[in-house]
């Protein structure tokens, strides 16, 4: 009898490429997001254009240094906003200095009187991605119902930040997962647009 193997399920997947992650010296991952920033995005930055970060949790890449760079380049920066389990995520603008507060996942999120916004260009987290786009979350489905949302009203760009050892061969993708337009990480800046 012949046996099957199963292709890793997301579970598997997420567990192994965040212990690449976490793997990965301070060194290592300040070094990362120094290369990210120094490249920038791989689209063009209108002045004035929203851009969302993240308030990175664990061992996520640091957006902050991509982030300064866009702000000397006209940008204005924003990070989400957890309102609701099974809610999409809102956005409201941030300048570096602000003071952040806990929300409701204990994640740092601006303050409720900071000016909510929709951003044309979104810094998306993740603990793998494959080379079609898709990418494995942490499972409560924010960023997937976010960028689903985003794509109903609008055009912006969606980009994944992530350490090259996070690269998986297959995201065994859902009807409901969004896939990524780019993903940036330390070696090089992945493009899906087209496929």
């Amino acid at each position: 009898m012949s046996r099957t193997t199963e292709p890793p399920s997301k579970a598997k997947l997420r567990t192994a490429a965040l212990a690449v992650r976490d793997s990965l010296s301070e060194t290592k991952r300040a070094a990362a997001a120094q290369a990210i920033a120094r490249r920038g995005l791989p689209v063009e930055l209108v002045a004035g254009a929203v851009v969302a970060g993240y308030s990175p949790i664990r061992s996520e890449l640091d957006p902050t240094p991509l982030m300064r760079a866009l702000a000397a380049k006209g940008a204005r920066l924003a990070l989400p906003v957890i309102t609701q389990r099974g809610q999409s995520l809102r956005f409201r603008i941030w300048h570096e200095g602000d003071r952040l507060l806990p929300g409701s996942l204990g994640i740092l999120e601006p303050s409720p009187a900071a000016v909510e916004v929709v951003p044309d260009i979104v810094l998306v987290p993740l603990a793998a991605f494959d080379r079609s786009g898709h990418r494995i979350g942490y499972g409560a489905g924010h960023y997937d119902r976010t960028l689903a949302n985003l794509h109903k009203s609008r055009g912006f760009a969606a980009i994944g930040l992530a350490f090259s050892g996070q690269e998986v061969a297959t995201v065994p993708a859902l009807q409901h997962d969004v896939p990524l337009d780019y993903v940036l990480t330390e070696k090089k800046a992945f493009d899906f647009r087209s496929s």
